[in-house]
């Protein structure tokens, strides 16, 4: 751990936040010769450490081709145009593409494994058979008519739910080993400009030997997981680890050349949610208490511009089981919610924005029974703990699908209309109206019919959780933050959830975690150009 004297030291670069965002520009900074500070408001890992470990990495990656699939940086491309619509502008979305085959070989230097078995069903996370999926719309209408379908999720070989963890982790030891400095429980408070430039940051630290340290560390190591699903039912505990904080931190200083925030989005900022993204305030926070926006806001004390703010993922996922995405959905009004199998956030973007987030999932006989076939061989164990209240009490049941309406609260005439057309599609070989794909389309038609409730206030056993997508606005060549006027805040950039960027506009699983790793390289080699013979140290 670093001494009071290191703390005062100079240092080429400054990273806040150690994420998967703050690990990738540590690593990069000092492969490039840098001598790098990394400040944390808790001990790492962040929302990265939480997450499933996805990458969404494609173009020709090594196990893409394993598993038979070809994929190349245009194909990619043409995908992706879809997804980020104007969130970077065109020649950053070439760089990402054009890098993404390379970001895995570059995290398995960094000690981090993969696996070419692809989950043979559609899910939103695969069972630990399968290690690479299609984690997106890659398949789905009007996804599909651009580009070849190809998988890109790339999950961290690891087992159940810690995949992220083990992302992380891998980074972060290899950052340490590369002699960054990591202080934790320290928390930015200020960012020090001199003549309009960046130039270091103040911060409080809860120092390791202070008497309430290690309590702090076991109260917030206990609560982490479940605080990321359900953060509701830690918050007394979160409540009492913010304040072990502020009465034992002190105040401290660094100084550097250049400031990488990356300290998260501003998902648990409650004031942010509403002001940005009213719609969204009943969805679960995903993340942890540090996505606050904190980060976000040091680079607005310092002139930077935001945008995007008001762009916020709400997961609805349908599957697993696959089953589920083979009924309909509809809203209130008992129109059809939109195809299916979409990417859970994508159909969740629309359940919310255009059904004010209120919407149900119809099935018949046929998809449930299969649906409960697949709950043990398709389910991860959050999984089915939600599909555990899903077949049990979290669900309506009726001999019609006009009964059934009236259980639900949902017109009856329109969702007559709606079930009715999707089946006319099926049985007479024109297809679904909303071109969901055919190989899991099946009509709901053999009584009894059962309705699940998939609003954004359901049950607090099925949530909807999400994460905020906007934020700084970065320059797309270097990273560095930029004002209103376009001009650069000299000194400081913004990397991962603290920046717009490639996911901004819309999220599939692995977009944010790639993006991290993305975003944060480009800021780390920028922010080093000024070392002497970067490159040569680099290469070395």
């Amino acid at each position: 751990m670093a001494t009071s004297s290191e703390m005062e030291e100079r240092y080429d670069v400054i990273v806040v936040g150690f994420g998967l965002a703050g690990a990738a520009a540590a690593i990069e900074a000092a492969d490039r010769g840098a001598r790098v500070l990394v400040l944390d408001s808790s001990y790492g890992g962040g929302a990265s450490a939480l997450s499933g470990g996805v990458v969404y990495a494609g173009g020709g990656t090594r196990y893409q081709a394993e598993a038979g699939y070809a994929d190349t940086p245009e194909n990619l491309y043409r995908y992706l145009k879809q997804e980020v619509g104007d969130a970077v502008d065109d020649a950053t979305l070439r760089n990402f593409c054009d890098e993404s085959p390379g970001m895995i070989p570059w995290l398995e230097q960094q000690g981090v494994s993969f696996a070419s078995s692809v989950a043979p069903y559609k899910t939103s996370y695969p069972t630990d058979e399968h290690y690479l999926y299609f984690s997106g719309n890659e398949k789905a209408h009007p996804y599909q008519l651009t580009a070849t379908p190809a998988p890109r999720g790339h999950r961290a070989k690891a087992k159940g739910l810690s995949s992220g963890k083990v992302l992380w982790t891998h980074l972060a030891e290899s950052a340490l080993r590369k002699g960054v400095t990591f202080i934790p429980i320290a928390k930015v408070t200020d960012l020090i400009v001199d003549e309009g430039i960046v130039t270091g940051v103040k911060y409080r630290v809860l120092e390791q030997s202070h008497p309430t340290a290690a309590r702090h560390r076991k109260m917030t190591k206990r609560t982490a997981k479940i605080g990321n699903w359900m953060p509701d039912l830690v918050k007394g505990t979160t409540d009492k680890i913010a304040r072990i904080w502020r009465d034992g931190s002190v105040e401290r200083e660094a100084r550097a050349a250049a400031v990488i925030l990356s300290a998260g989005g501003f998902i648990y900022n409650k004031e942010w949610v509403k002001e940005h993204a009213p719609g969204f305030t009943k969805i679960s926070p995903l993340g942890t208490p540090e996505d606050d926006g904190s980060g976000i806001q040091l680079g607005m004390d310092a002139g930077g511009a935001t945008a995007k703010m008001g762009n916020v993922t709400a997961w609805r996922f349908l599957s697993p089981p696959s089953a589920f995405i083979e009924g309909v959905t509809v809203g209130v009004n008992g129109k059809r919610i939109a195809n299916e199998d979409l990417y859970g956030a994508t159909h969740g973007n629309v359940l919310m924005r255009e059904f004010g987030g209120k919407g149900w999932a119809v099935y018949d006989a046929d998809n449930w029974k299969k649906a409960r076939r697949q709950y043990w061989t398709q389910t991860q164990i959050f999984h089915k703990l939600t599909a555990t209240y899903t077949f049990t009490i979290g669900h309506k049941r009726a001999r019609t699908l006009e009964s059934l309406a009236m259980k639900m609260g949902v017109d009856p005439a329109r969702m007559a209309q709606t079930i009715s057309a999707y089946n006319a599609g099926i049985v007479s070989g024109t297809g679904d109206p909303a071109h969901k794909q055919a190989d899991v389309c099946h009509p709901v038609a053999k009584a009894p019919f059962y309705a699940v409730n998939i609003s954004d206030d359901a049950s607090p056993f099925s949530p909807i959780p999400g994460l905020t997508l906007g934020g700084l606005i970065v320059d797309g060549d270097s990273g560095l933050v930029k004002r209103e006027d376009e001009s650069m805040v000299h000194g400081l950039y913004a990397a991962g959830r603290n920046a717009v960027g490639v996911c901004s506009n819309s999220y599939i699983s692995g977009f944010s975690l790639a993006d991290c790793i993305f975003s944060a390289r480009r800021a780390a080699a920028h922010a080093t150009t000024h070392l002497p013979d970067t490159e040569k140290k680099l290469t070395a």
